[in-house]
């Protein structure tokens, strides 16, 4: 049995979601802590399989507890519980920054996280974050100089090569568990004048799909933002799919457009990778290069499959070492579809030199 430690200030919500974790066979709360201090006390003396931390809390905040455990070397395996406004959206991703593994989003009310979408999330969530990698919480580095010399190098290597890259082409990227973090270490290494658009369904809800796209702006050369409706895509920028919606590429007057749907989740999630890959089926891309990052599940799969059937694709998958949870980029490497299996810290070069720079 998996032993869970929750920490969180409203008795009622450490309650309810110590009821919902020690109803599932496989786990029990072993400990509850009110505050982030009481956590730090109990991590630096106890191991959990997994730690469900509230982010605002007195005496020591969620994000403050992290930081702490950064600055004495104590790993852990650590799910925020998030509100979703919009300071709470900001402070998720600076936890998330810092290694927590993913994240669950809490209703406003009791009764809300008694019903059955809430408990279900939660427990898929704790059950992931179980079989992850333990994080010791390291900081991403944002040296702008070192970072701006890294992309300088690989864009001067590209252009030996891209001079002889005529198709047209297109990034798509799918991320979920461990995502936000591992785009930090990518997307930031693009160069502006990346010769493509790039796509991204990143699994997170309304609202932090933007916040996700302003931080990544802030950290790159290469422009980032969230996909609006009709949005016409140009090369040497990154469109983030908006959380509730599935993100589909339509080509339109020989361009690339954006066009959002609202089918039900597919694979249990909403954006869905799948649909991305398969609506550049049809469209007017010569070559897609498909990237899979961290995350659980299979979503990206089935899509690369289908566009495989009329497309040229080369996938890219993130390796198992790398992966905080090595679902997403397993399953296509098992299905057979990989071109590459690289370290986070080499997908950003092996996009460069496959699609190539202007």
């Amino acid at each position: 049995m998996k032993n869970i430690l929750v920490v969180d200030d409203s008795a009622l919500m450490r309650s309810v979601m110590c009821d919902i974790i020690n109803a599932d066979g496989r786990f029990q709360v072993t400990d509850r802590a009110t505050n982030g201090e009481d956590a730090l006390r109990l991590l630096e003396h106890r191991t959990y399989d997994a730690v469900v931390l509230d982010v605002n809390m007195p005496k020591m905040t969620g994000l403050q507890l992290l930081k702490e455990l950064r600055d004495r070397n104590i790993s852990a395996r650590v799910v925020m519980a998030s509100t979703d406004t919009m300071e709470g959206a900001k402070t998720t991703l600076d936890a998330l920054s810092l290694g927590a593994i993913d994240f669950v989003h809490k209703p406003d009310s009791a009764k809300e996280c008694r019903e059955g979408v809430f408990a279900e999330k939660l427990i898929k969530i704790v059950e992931v974050a179980c079989e992850s990698k333990p994080s010791t919480f390291e900081e991403t580095k944002e040296n702008k100089e070192a970072k701006h010399e890294v992309v300088t190098k690989l864009a001067d290597l590209a252009k030996i090569s891209s001079s002889t890259i005529k198709d047209k082409q297109i990034v798509a990227l799918a991320s979920s568990t461990g995502g936000p973090k591992a785009l930090q270490e990518v997307i930031p290494y693009l160069p502006a004048n990346l010769k493509t658009p790039v796509v991204i369904v990143q699994h997170m809800p309304q609202g932090f799909t933007k916040s996700l796209a302003e931080r990544l702006d802030t950290l790159s050369e290469i422009k980032v933002s969230e996909a609006e409706d009709g949005e016409t895509l140009e090369a040497g920028h990154v469109y983030i799919a908006r959380g509730g919606s599935h993100l589909n590429v339509d080509s339109i007057g020989g361009k690339f457009k954006i066009r959002y749907s609202d089918e039900p989740t597919r694979e249990g999630v909403k954006p869905c990778a799948n649909y991305m890959y398969e609506s550049l089926g049809s469209g007017i891309a010569d070559r897609v290069v498909c990237v899979v990052l961290t995350g659980m599940g299979m979503d990206g799969t089935r899509g690369i499959e289908n566009l495989k059937k009329t497309k040229k694709t080369y996938v890219i998958a993130q390796d198992e070492d790398s992966s905080i949870v090595y679902g997403m980029p397993k399953s296509v490497k098992v299905a057979g579809l990989t071109d590459q299996v690289v370290p986070l810290k080499s997908i950003a070069q092996e996009i460069i030199m496959n699609v190539g720079v202007d």
